[in-house]
């Protein structure tokens, strides 16, 4: 069964801008790979949400292994045209991970959405954050100016709200060094707000491959403590995804149907005893599901097809069983209904 797209004109601009996007970057880093690595472009995987009636989705996948550690370059659209007791109209997102094997080369997480209410109300969400797991001031410098130039008059906004939702308290330190998070953007000009996500997605995407392909050709030597660093640098982007991230946290609660997609942000291994060892350093009964998803995880820290399908299990009954656990989990200036919106 195909795919069946949402009915409003809104939703399908929305959906031909994230899938442009969606080519733009893994073309982008299939040309990087053909250049420099091992000439294996990204994949695609497809998703059906109720066997397509509610839409599914798409991801672009790395296959080259010297270039990256994992990379997901993740399109969704999931809309209720024909239940209008959902408060959800539609919900149609690009959200994107890249963990480049290079440790001193920067991840990168991007996400975009347009989220249609059956009020007739819609927002966006507008996020991008540089991950490195070695900081380079110079690759953090001209990520913020891209971030500033690109946001506009909403920067100082997104800035501080980044700041804000990517901090892991019982860590004392946040999750990237160049942080913007937009939420719940919207104007009176439903086509300004369109123009600066599309404006806002191609120029950060392409500064990023900026910054990686220059890193890429001249950061070449790495230690065996270059690799530990972006191991437990791994393990933190892990802790921080499946304890405090909002948006995975919902898609998984929503449904069961792309947990292998929605998991495509985490890295291929991490520090097992260190993740345990954070256990002591969070609130009840958030100790509980950082020593369950610890469990799932095998010796060696890998984080496989399988291990992430366990994963997300772990997150989808810890909030199940702990539904006021969601109360300690990350935000922006607001807190959006996502689950509610989905189900009510």
């Amino acid at each position: 069964m195909k795919m069946i797209m949402a009915e409003s004109q809104d939703a399908k601009s929305a959906y031909t801008l994230v899938r442009s996007l969606q080519k733009r970057f893994a073309d982008k880093l299939s040309r990087l790979s053909k250049e420099i690595g091992q000439d294996r472009a990204f994949e695609e995987v497809t998703w059906l949400r109720d066997e397509g009636i509610h839409g599914g989705g798409s991801r672009f996948e790395s296959r080259d292994e010297l270039l990256f550690n994992t990379g997901s370059v993740n399109v969704s659209q999931v809309h209720y045209d024909e239940m209008p007791e959902k408060n959800l109209k539609s919900a149609t997102a690009i959200s994107t991970i890249i963990h480049p094997k290079n440790p001193h080369v920067p991840s990168i997480h991007i996400h975009i959405s347009l989220t249609e209410l059956r009020d007739g109300s819609a927002y966006w969400r507008v996020m991008a954050d540089l991950n490195p797991s070695i900081l380079n001031e110079d690759d953090k410098v001209a990520f913020d100016n891209a971030l500033r130039d690109l946001a506009g008059g909403t920067y100082t906004e997104g800035k501080l709200q980044g700041e804000k939702y990517f901090d892991i308290p019982a860590l004392g330190r946040k999750r990237g060094v160049s942080l913007f998070y937009l939420e719940n953007y919207k104007t009176e000009d439903k086509e300004q707000d369109l123009e600066l996500a599309k404006s806002f997605g191609e120029g950060i995407i392409d500064k990023y491959v900026e910054i990686i392909t220059a890193a890429f050709k001249s950061r070449t030597e790495t230690s065996q403590e270059d690799r530990q660093e972006q191991l437990n640098y791994h393990t933190l982007y892990l802790f921080q995804v499946l304890t405090l991230d909002r948006g995975t946290t919902s898609g998984l609660l929503i449904h069961n149907q792309n947990d292998v997609g929605i998991m495509g942000s985490l890295p291929s291994h991490i520090n097992r005893e260190l993740l345990k060892s954070w256990a002591k350093k969070v609130q009840t009964p958030q100790d509980e599901l950082v020593l369950a998803l610890a469990d799932v995880i095998n010796d060696n820290g890998e984080v496989n097809e399988e291990t992430k399908i366990k994963l997300a299990q772990v997150v989808r009954e810890h909030y199940t069983k702990h539904q006021d656990a969601l109360s300690l989990q990350a935000s922006g200036n607001s807190v959006p209904k996502t689950v509610g919106n989905h189900t009510d």
